[in-house]
């Protein structure tokens, strides 16, 4: 069945790029209404913006979205990740400025709060997207890839010249908690030459070594270097969690990333949906249902840091 929150949620933090102090508080919302953003600090009628492929906007560094109005929240993929990866399919997130909080960098500190809040069934069932055919885009070296599975796979290989990081490759599927368990602590990372050069166009500026895993060379310059060896993979494999749950329902099917970032995601989302014989929308009975992310997550998948 879809689930949503029991209880509000409230999260106060700074924007990774703005630097700026965000309040955001996450909300139950009725059955088959998606996820919705409210921007708390606009007037009403242009407050509201769909969580979907769609109004997905053109940003390099993270997901952004907007309405009709102009108006934007940025940096949604760990929020979206986490709901996605505890089944939450129903909420309506106000948030009183443009950027989604960093906080510790990984969906983890969502993922916690949802989990302790609680999240209830609803009176209807999951549909899913179903995908029936190959789609794949490609720029250069980089591939995003959907094909058929009976459930949702991904398989993700990264090559970074630094040493820290070098060619990492996972492949995990969500079901059962999966994310959670695998995937939801692993944070955002970047190259001490990448943070420079955004500091000198007015972004990262939230950013510190608390909230991103920052390397240089063969060295990891955050505090206690990586969760986990793989960390920078697993962190890629969040972000393709949280842009592929803008396809506004739940995909089975296998998602392959070489490469690949927030836009190719974007991309490949926007072929599929342009392609109408090569996914159909199903309904997830109990053998099918049981396969989706988040169905039985519990608290103790969460994992400890390492």
């Amino acid at each position: 069945m879809q689930g949503t929150l029991k209880s509000d949620v409230k999260f106060v933090g700074v924007g990774l790029h703005s630097g700026a102090a965000v309040r955001m508080v996450v909300k139950p919302a009725a059955v088959n209404s998606g996820i919705w953003f409210r921007r708390t600090d606009l007037p009403a009628r242009e407050a509201m913006i769909a969580a979907r492929w769609d109004t997905v906007q053109p940003s390099r560094l993270c997901t952004l979205i907007a309405n009709e109005q102009g108006a934007t929240v940025s940096t949604i993929e760990h929020v979206m990740a986490a709901l996605a990866g505890c089944a939450i399919h129903n909420a309506v997130i106000d948030i009183d400025g443009p950027e989604v909080p960093i906080l510790d960098g990984s969906a983890v500190p969502f993922v916690r709060a949802f989990i302790d809040a609680g999240i209830v069934a609803q009176s209807e069932p999951v549909r899913a997207i179903r995908v029936l055919m190959p789609i794949e885009v490609t720029e250069g070296e980089a591939v995003a890839r959907l094909e058929p599975s009976d459930m949702l796979e991904i398989d993700f290989q990264i090559n970074f010249p630094d040493a820290a990081i070098g060619d990492q490759a996972l492949h995990l599927n969500m079901s059962n908690g999966t994310f959670v368990r695998e995937l939801s602590d692993s944070r955002t990372f970047c190259r001490q030459s990448d943070v420079d050069a955004m500091r000198e166009r007015g972004l990262a500026l939230g950013g510190t070594l608390e909230n991103a895993v920052v390397v240089e060379g063969d060295r990891v310059l955050s505090p206690g270097g990586l969760r986990l060896a793989d960390e920078p993979v697993r962190h890629k494999m969040l972000d393709a969690l949280g842009d592929l749950a803008l396809a506004g329902a739940p995909i089975l099917g296998r998602y392959t990333g070489i490469r690949a970032g927030h836009a190719m995601t974007n991309r490949l989302l926007r072929a599929l949906f342009a392609r109408p014989e090569a996914w159909v929308l199903v309904e997830c009975g109990n053998q099918t249902g049981m396969k989706l992310p988040g169905v039985g997550v519990l608290r103790s998948d969460i994992p400890v840091f390492r």
